[in-house]
């Protein structure tokens, strides 16, 4: 009897001690259910590109070039609801980039916001072939991103121009020599780059650039492949030369094409460069 009576104690405290371990593994694994959506809905208030989306509707199905041609950006969350508030990013809610395959054409444009997500802009193609479209957003409580969209403008498009690196990087631009520098130059590491301006006929420094969108400057850089973007925004807005000075990272090694904005006596010109990243 009385072995009987410690075989079912210990029984009952096998069968107590494996409900206990189980209780606690479903504990555990709750919680790192919790500590994971936690995680997630971290990583989402901190890069609005996974949760947000952008729908591009143009006027025409086949635009054609020097035409004007009406684009519709609508921003969505992942459940397709308009995401309806924004924030004002260098005085506009959305910058869309526009260049060519090849990277020939740039232009930056502002839509207009309209509502529930909506932004319109229209536009013109300077030639037929094939476009790409970066629209640049901040959503309300969440962090700047960028969506992209391939556009082909109807008829025969012209030779691709090839994207060919640069090494020397001088460029006279509205009788101003502009110097491009790096401090270094190197994929997936922080590197300053330097726009230095002197007047092209008295070599004297320019130290008069007025404010373009609420800045001395910005800074567009795209792969060759126009796959990578970058839109990069001074160190110091409140420069006025000689230098402008931007930070960015480039995020692989190759060929990418650098636009830098100024404004200067109330016009605004483009610099490019073609820089071979190591």
């Amino acid at each position: 009897m009385k072995r009987l009576s410690l075989v079912l104690l210990i029984v009952v405290f096998v069968f107590l001690t494996a409900c206990s371990k189980q209780n606690s593994n479903n504990q555990m694994e709750h919680g790192s259910n919790g500590m994971d959506h936690g995680s997630h809905a971290e990583k989402g208030s901190t890069s609005a590109a996974q949760s947000t989306s952008a729908v591009w509707t143009l006027s025409t199905e086949n635009p054609k070039p020097n035409t004007d041609t009406a684009i519709t950006i609508q921003i969505q969350d992942n459940e397709g609801k308009p995401i309806d508030k924004f924030d004002i990013n260098h005085e506009k809610k959305m910058h869309l980039i526009v260049v060519s395959k090849d990277l020939s054409f740039f232009d930056h444009i502002h839509p207009e916001y309209t509502g529930d997500g909506k932004f319109v802009v229209t536009t013109q193609f300077p030639d037929s072939g094939d476009y790409k479209l970066f629209a640049d957003y901040v959503p309300t409580g969440s962090s700047a991103t960028s969506q992209s969209e391939w556009v082909s403008v109807n008829g025969t498009a012209s030779e691709l121009t090839e994207i060919i690196p640069e090494t020397n990087f001088v460029k006279t631009i509205n009788d101003i020599n502009i110097t491009l520098s790096f401090d270094h130059l190197m994929a997936e590491k922080d590197l300053n780059l330097t726009f230095n301006m002197v007047d092209a006929k008295t070599k004297k420094p320019i130290t008069d650039l007025q404010p373009y969108l609420g800045a001395v400057g910005h800074v567009v850089i795209i792969s060759a492949d126009a796959e990578q973007y970058l839109h990069v925004h001074p160190t110091d807005e409140k420069a006025k030369g000689p230098d402008a000075q931007f930070m960015t990272k480039f995020p692989k090694s190759g060929l990418y094409k650098i636009w830098g904005q100024f404004q200067r006596n109330g016009k605004t010109f483009i610099v490019p460069f073609v820089v071979n990243v190591p």
